[in-house]
């Protein structure tokens, strides 16, 4: 089963290099690059991202690489939203801002594979944050923007409008994997994981399309719902292609 997966892989890498990258990498290029820079340079970053690296779980399609990405796009909604209300530039605030939305974003999965994942890795996540130099109403607005990430679950009070903002960047971020990467990555380790039968894997596939196609209208902040759409349409495009795939090439396992 493997085999056939590591095959279908291939062939949903090959068909998502037929699109584009989605229109926020290139209309947000300057505060992407920032969001890079800050998290290779900051103490605080480099520190936590040495203790993840070293703590997540990494065989369920939600490890090292996908907190990573999330942070960073986290970052650049920070700066992107924190821009839209304090002007261009780059202030010690927005800075410390950005530092606390690639906090969320490194920890936001830390306990994926428990049941109430966002509760439980804002639990932990407020022990580990404990060691760095936060306040505690910092530390409050990471870990209930960790609380607050899953899809479709009860959205916490924010204590401000400024964590309310970090919530909704850390959401954002996270949901814009479920793109294309959803289909040339995280998918494939978690049926791996789970050790999924084909035939299964395609019976509940209409239900996972149907799905992302409902996460295209939860988007939270401005910019998440005017780009995040798009990064689930990609996606879906790249799930179109493995289903034709997986039913020209492997019908006789279905």
């Amino acid at each position: 089963m493997k085999a056939i997966y590591n095959k279908i892989q291939c062939h949903a890498i090959e068909s998502a290099s037929r699109y584009p990258l989605a229109d926020f990498y290139q209309d947000y290029s300057d505060q992407a690059d920032f969001s890079l820079q800050f998290f290779s340079t900051d103490p605080v970053i480099c520190e936590l991202y040495d203790y993840i690296s070293e703590n997540i779980e990494d065989d369920f399609g939600h490890g090292l690489d996908h907190v990573r990405k999330v942070a960073h796009d986290a970052g650049t909604l920070a700066i992107i939203e924190g821009q839209r209300i304090e002007g261009d530039g780059f202030s010690s605030e927005l800075k410390h801002r950005v530092r606390m939305a690639q906090c969320a974003g490194l920890l936001h999965d830390i306990k994926r594979k428990h049941k109430n994942h966002a509760k439980e890795g804002a639990i932990f996540s407020e022990k580990v944050l404990g060691q760095y130099s936060f306040s505690d109403d910092d530390i409050t607005d990471i870990c209930l923007a960790i609380e607050n990430h899953e899809a479709f679950g009860d959205i916490k009070v924010c204590r401000t409008p400024a964590g309310e903002l970090l919530s909704d960047c850390l959401y954002d971020a996270d949901k814009f994997r479920w793109g294309t990467e959803n289909f040339t990555h995280t998918l494939w380790a978690m049926v791996s994981y789970a050790n999924i039968p084909i035939k299964k894997f395609m019976a509940l596939y209409p239900k996972g399309v149907s799905f992302l196609e409902k996460i295209k209208d939860t988007f939270r902040t401005p910019t998440g719902r005017k780009y995040g759409p798009q990064f689930i349409d990609l996606g879906l495009c790249v799930g179109e292609d493995i289903y034709q795939f997986i039913q020209s090439e492997f019908a006789e396992y279905l």
